[in-house]
């Protein structure tokens, strides 16, 4: 089974994600901690966003290793493990110019099409997974949103809690700015039949994965 959930950064898709899996006991996929790596080691090298030809290089050279489990995905990049290192706000802001770089989303989409071959069944969560990826695959597709203020609150309080140093206007700007980057991704999604649209504004975690799982039992049977 392939459930695909796609959708803005904060809507919830990523914990929604890990919890479904956990619930179905099948791995989970969390393809936007490629590009986070990429991001991560674009600064750590030093290399502009606006240096594209150096940022494909960058991807085409990378070691990245993905352990996915029911509840996680550990990211190695390069022999390290970065799983944390990638949640800052500086990978956030750098993440979003990197992965408008079609050359990298072919690379890491190639990637992700063979990890998913190796999983079989898994829950993944990203911008394209359903739209792109996996659009022949997946047995559920989802879009999973959530209205900006909700999800700018919802980032805050996760980079809080990490330790980030951040206001929630700059937070509230940042997903703006990605909102604006990445919607095309899932646009296809939002044609009637594509997908299921899930709005999680006044949703509990809770709720959401019941929602998520009642649609994958009525979509494929129990």
């Amino acid at each position: 089974m392939i459930i695909t959930i796609d959708g803005p950064a904060g809507s919830g898709k990523s914990t929604a994600a890990r919890k479904l899996a956990a619930h179905l006991e099948i791995p989970y996929l969390d393809t936007g901690a490629m590009y986070r790596a990429i991001a991560h080691l674009a600064i750590e090298a030093g290399i502009p966003t606006t240096d594209q030809e150096a940022l494909v290089r960058l991807t085409e050279e990378a070691e990245l290793w993905l352990d996915c489990g029911p509840t996680h995905t550990r990211v190695q990049a390069n022999g390290h493990d970065v799983s944390e290192a990638i949640r800052t706000m500086a990978v956030s802001q750098t993440t979003s110019p990197i992965a408008r770089i079609q050359q990298i989303r072919e690379i890491l989409v190639g990637k992700q099409r063979a990890i998913g071959r190796k999983l079989g069944s898994f829950v993944t969560e990203g911008r394209d997974q359903g739209s792109v990826v996996f659009k022949d695959l997946a047995d559920v597709r989802f879009v999973v949103d959530a209205d900006i203020d909700k999800r700018a609150e919802r980032r805050y309080q996760e980079l809080l809690a990490d330790g980030e140093d951040v206001s929630l206007d700059e937070v509230r700007e940042n997903l703006s700015a990605r909102d604006a980057n990445d919607c095309q991704q899932w646009a296809p999604l939002l044609e009637p039949g594509q997908s299921i649209r899930i709005d999680t504004t006044s949703m509990t975690l809770a709720e959401v994965v019941e929602c998520l799982e009642s649609h994958i039992k009525e979509a494929v049977g129990s």
